[in-house]
């Protein structure tokens, strides 16, 4: 068992409620048994006059934080302040009668105790209230733990909502350009089924973890941009540069898709006489990246007949951005006439 794992395994059982309770009354027993001795009585009786003590405390503690708290604290604080007095008007004097009891045959003890029932209810009383900020302070840190919890559970259902949006989109137009090019019989066919098979590999196998090598996400590209190469007509001018140290810096996997997949999709597809561009330039400097891509666009793009299905739009990428790297990326958009620019600075930890 590692460290961690050691000390996940304590948290877990700190945080469980027997646990933690026992352990706090247990400290107030040990703190009061260790103000409250004296050494010219007898150590048991010192114990069960504490033990008394802590179980009319708990009487109080427990009404409180169980019915009082949950019921008046927020709603009416003038009405649960009365009632907290009051169950410590109550209780205190059954406390006091009980040890009174106790003193039977102990006179200097039964005096002492009537001298400082006023010092007895004001104690409960400070006991009841720290009680309160206890609770309202349990409260507040385990709805913030929920809270976190939720948060962090939404955003892994977000996270894998928007890559499976990724995934079939491109493996269905993929297909749909392999099964074209198999009914004209074309050479590029075995090509394309082994580029789409070192793609697929990458999704199904290494792309389920959080982070991947930069390196393999950069030969992602190239193997995505090979099949356009392959299946694009004209002279379409295709390029893909890279700058800077590449090592061992991971980034989110499937994350640069969707700018190429845009590009394609909103302006090299729409040149059916061939031409246009797709460049794109990928930099490194230590843990700092920067990825540029632009692509050319028609004045007038062709009009759909029958409206595609699927497609990932930059609110996606956005949205998929925020929830990975919040505050540490930077993405604007140039939106010219004959020409879409995307610029992605990304802090990669």
């Amino acid at each position: 068992m590692t460290a961690r794992n050691f000390f996940d395994v304590i948290y877990r059982i700190l945080t469980r409620r027997p646990v933690y309770h026992g352990l706090f009354w247990l400290l107030m027993f040990a703190v009061a048994v260790a103000i409250g001795h004296n050494p010219a009585v007898s150590i048991w009786f010192t114990l069960s006059n504490e033990l008394i003590n802590l179980l009319f405390y708990a009487v109080l503690v427990y009404v409180n934080i169980r019915y009082l708290v949950p019921n008046y604290l927020a709603r009416h604080v003038l009405l649960y302040t009365g009632l907290v007095l009051a169950a410590c008007a109550v209780v205190t004097p059954i406390k006091v009668l009980v040890l009174y009891l106790k003193f039977s045959g102990l006179p200097y003890y039964r005096v002492r105790l009537v001298e400082s029932q006023g010092f007895l209810f004001i104690g409960a009383i400070v006991v009841t209230l720290f009680s309160t900020l206890l609770k309202v302070f349990t409260d507040w840190w385990r709805y913030q733990r929920e809270k976190q919890q939720l948060v962090t559970q939404t955003m892994q259902s977000e996270l894998r909502f928007l890559k499976s949006q990724i995934n079939p989109h491109f493996l269905f137009n993929t297909l749909n350009n392999l099964y074209a090019l198999t009914l004209k019989k074309s050479d590029k066919a075995p090509e394309i089924v082994l580029k789409l098979s070192e793609i697929m590999r990458y999704m199904l196998y290494e792309c389920n973890e959080k982070r991947v090598l930069l390196s393999k996400e950069i030969q992602y590209i190239h193997n995505y941009l090979d099949l356009e190469r392959l299946r694009q007509t004209g002279n379409a001018d295709i390029r893909f540069e890279t700058e800077g140290h590449i090592s061992d810096q991971m980034v989110a996997p499937l994350l640069f898709v969707p700018f190429l997949e845009n590009s394609f999709k909103h302006g090299l597809n729409h040149y059916v006489q061939g031409g246009g561009f797709v460049r794109a330039r990928l930099s490194v400097s230590g843990e700092d990246l920067e990825f540029y891509i632009e692509n050319s666009k028609t004045e007038h793009a062709p009009r759909q007949e029958h409206p595609r299905s699927g497609g990932i739009g930059l609110a996606n990428v956005r949205q998929r951005l925020n929830l990975l790297y919040p505050d540490q990326h930077d993405l604007s958009v140039d939106d010219a006439p004959h020409r879409f620019a995307v610029t992605l600075h990304l802090k990669m930890t």
